[in-house]
């Protein structure tokens, strides 16, 4: 299943939600969501991509991540992006695998 990118968008208040952290955490879970409509879940997941629009950012980032996902764990790229959807500081997409 191929996932198209989501932000950390709170989908019970249409907000972003603040600071990289609080991002990261919730675009998981809304990327979560997706996968759970289809029978799956992060343990799917067999490759992410991630949009940062600033990779100084990415240790923080990437604390929260390593949160969502066990080994073993999903093939990852990240790359920086000018700019994202909504202002949103990180966008991460996803392939699953059932």
């Amino acid at each position: 299943m191929y996932c198209s990118g989501q932000i950390g968008l709170d989908p019970s208040t249409g907000k972003l939600e603040e600071g990289i952290v609080s991002q990261t955490r919730r675009a998981l879970a809304n990327l979560d969501a997706v996968l759970r409509s289809s029978g799956m879940s992060l343990a799917n997941v067999a490759k992410t991509t991630v949009f940062l629009v600033d990779l100084s950012e990415f240790t923080v980032m990437n604390d929260e991540y390593a949160k969502h996902f066990s080994a073993p764990f999903p093939a990852r790229t990240t790359v920086q992006a000018a700019a994202l959807p909504r202002g949103a500081r990180v966008e991460i997409d996803a392939v699953a695998v059932p």
